[in-house]
């Protein structure tokens, strides 16, 4: 497979500073896919990615910013988080508002593809992380919300589950996947979920999924696109 062949879309990249969404550029760069990330720091984006992106400055609480950011991009991949329990940072503010008022203006800006970190057990309100403001309901309230949009002819998206998040290197470890929040606990690198909703952009199975992900045995692997061969129709 040719790097810079395999899309040929650009891809706008919104919580890109996090740790997960540095991983998203890194793999999109990687395949030569052009890469516009969305940023409340101009400064800390160009520290880290420098010239390889296109940086947009601006909020996710502003629907003008949002607007701007995706406009001209083929998809977008959010790995938006939120840090406090209240604020502009809250779960409210960020994962579930932040995420649906970019999930409204991608579909008006033309955006066909939308891919969404999100994470194990959203659909257990009992669950303790929910203690951390409702995170879990937020971002189910999210994924309700893309999935109600992004289902409509033409348009697809892909939504990532995955455990506990860490740091290593991609392709180093198989993976377990399942659908129906039925996995209880787990752990994946960064980097896998970031090649997940990577590969999505070009991996027809991939569209209109939502499923949970964990590491099984270290493994060497040539590739991740296999997984989406596991779950569902």
């Amino acid at each position: 497979m040719e790097r810079n062949k395999v899309y040929n879309g650009k891809v706008l990249v919104v919580g890109a500073t996090g740790k997960c969404g540095q991983w998203v550029v890194k793999r999109l760069l990687y395949y030569g896919v052009p890469v516009r990330v969305f940023s409340r720091e101009r400064d800390k984006a160009f520290r880290l990615f420098g010239e390889h992106v296109e940086i947009i400055t601006g909020k996710i609480q502003s629907v003008s910013d949002i607007a701007l950011a995706v406009k001209g991009c083929d998809a977008v991949i959010s790995a938006l988080g939120s840090s406090s329990y209240s604020g502009e940072s809250s779960p409210a503010d960020v994962d579930r508002d932040g995420v649906k008022r970019l999930v409204d203006e991608a579909s008006k800006a033309g955006v066909s593809h939308f891919g969404l970190v999100s994470s194990l057990a959203v659909t257990r309100w009992y669950h303790p992380l929910n203690l951390f403001a409702g995170v879990l309901l937020k971002k189910w309230e999210a994924e309700e919300h893309l999935r109600s949009v992004f289902s409509r002819p033409g348009l697809s998206y892909t939504i990532v589950r995955p455990g506990g998040l860490k740091d290593g290197e991609p392709l180093h470890h198989k993976l377990h996947v399942d659908t129906g929040d039925r996995l209880w606990s787990g752990w994946i690198n960064r980097s896998d979920v970031a090649e997940l909703l990577v590969v999505a952009l070009w991996v027809e199975r991939a569209k209109n999924k939502t499923f949970e992900v964990v590491n099984d045995i270290e493994e060497e692997q040539s590739g991740l696109e296999q997984y989406y061969d596991l779950l569902p129709e």
